[in-house]
């Protein structure tokens, strides 16, 4: 059985002034272990408890991998104990 995600859920919001809209990706669902219907796992809950699943396309890895990348460059740096 695959862990793949067949859907991933985002969380949609739009800007105060309307002309944007932002897409959070909050969790994914996957085949569930009897494989009849699917696993939803949430890493948050929106406040609005709207979800949005989508299945995923040949750039949701890619979006994936580059946040993570950022979010790690954004932290600071420790410093080494014992000196």
């Amino acid at each position: 059985m695959s862990f793949d995600p067949v859907l991933i859920a985002y969380s949609v919001k739009r800007s105060r002034d309307g002309k944007r809209t932002y897409w959070r990706r909050i969790g994914c669902a996957i085949p569930h272990e009897t494989g009849n219907g699917l696993t939803v796992q949430l890493d948050v809950l929106p406040r609005d408890g709207r979800v949005v699943l989508l299945e995923p396309d040949d750039q949701d890895e890619k979006r994936l991998q580059e946040r993570l990348r950022r979010h790690i460059a954004k932290r600071p740096a420790r410093a080494e104990e014992g000196s």
